[in-house]
């Protein structure tokens, strides 16, 4: 085993943005949604519902769907002595702190403020770092008439890009890989703004829910209610099985090292190997005296502790003699 010491300019970092299918199926496009009876019936099924790409419950969780409301209509209070304290007031309330970092701000869809909204929250082992901008679609059908509405982010309408405490935030309009549909103005409502607001380093979706309340060709009827028994969450949930596509990709940014081993042609020729000496000291092999040969096969990474930090291993010995040199990249990926 021979040492070398590297120079800076063997090293060399760079950064690389790598893009994924953000399903489990390892497509791009989701066309089969389903929940767990469990689940939905539950203790937790008044706040939110698992979404599973097959109706089996062990597979992995796509994303889960919720409603929230600030004055808490839309479910059952906590405590009928205490108005505007239920499921849909934590819920909108946990969005708020979560996208804004504050109690007071409130949801703005384009130009409309509005007080109610569905949420869409990916798994957080599906987006990894965070989600790609113009590759979210998802097609929302009304079950019972059959009118739907295809959404996506403005990624790629919008030339500066806005920002809120949880990352880069850009609006949901009507339309398809982060464009608007021509002549559909925007790509919003002509009376309740946007359609909602795509979150993609949070993994989150916000929705409008009386965007959606609007009948076609603006919105999809889903019939939002304050109703205590209106199970809001489930008409959310009705809209998107019967939509059945919703396409969206995954982006995570790699760092990586490359290391550049140079073996000159005077280098790393003899071997260190015991077995090469005799018990006298002396070469075993008298060839290795004036045209030694070595095999490279793999090259350790030591810091000035003299500690194994990494290992490269080649994918096949390589012979090193006076004639010959040698330049190995190794390619740390973290």
């Amino acid at each position: 085993m021979s040492f070398k010491r590297l120079d800076p300019e063997d090293i060399s970092i760079s950064a690389e943005a790598i893009s994924a299918p953000l399903w489990s199926t390892g497509l791009a496009n989701l066309a089969a949604f389903y929940t767990s009876s469990n689940q939905v019936s539950g203790p937790t099924g008044d706040y939110y519902y698992k979404i599973y790409d097959e109706n089996n419950t062990f597979l992995n969780t796509q994303f889960s769907i919720t409603f929230g409301n600030k004055d808490g209509l839309g479910t059952q209070l906590y405590n009928v002595n205490v108005p505007g304290k239920s499921p849909s007031s934590t819920i909108y309330g946990q969005y708020r702190n979560l996208v804004f970092g504050d109690e007071d701000t409130e949801f703005v869809f384009g130009t409309v403020t509005q007080d109610t909204i569905y949420a869409i929250t990916f798994d957080r082992a599906r987006y990894k770092e965070k989600l790609l901008p113009g590759s979210f679609n998802i097609t929302l059908t009304d079950p019972v008439v059959g009118n739907s509405i295809k959404l996506t982010d403005n990624s790629k309408d919008v030339s500066t890009v806005s920002y809120v405490d949880a990352g880069r935030v850009y609006e949901l309009v009507s339309g398809s890989n982060g464009n608007a549909y021509s002549g559909s103005g925007q790509g919003y409502t002509t009376s309740q703004g946007s359609y909602g607001k795509f979150l993609p380093d949070v993994g989150v979706v916000i929705l409008n829910a009386a965007a959606l309340d609007l009948s076609a060709p603006q919105g999809v009827n889903i019939g939002t209610s304050t109703s205590t028994t209106s199970q809001n969450i489930d008409k959310l949930y009705s809209v998107i099985a019967a939509g059945a596509s919703s396409d969206a990709l995954s982006e995570e940014t790699i760092s990586s090292n490359y290391i550049f081993v140079r073996v000159r042609n005077s280098e790393f020729n003899y071997s260190t190997n015991p077995s090469n000496i005799t018990g006298s000291g002396e070469l075993r092999h008298a060839v290795m005296v004036n045209t030694p040969q070595a095999y490279i096969t793999t090259v350790g990474l030591y810091n000035d502790s003299n500690d194994l930090v990494a290992v490269a291993k080649l994918s096949k010995p390589l012979l090193k003699d006076f004639t010959k040199e040698a330049l190995v990249r190794i390619k740390l990926d973290y």
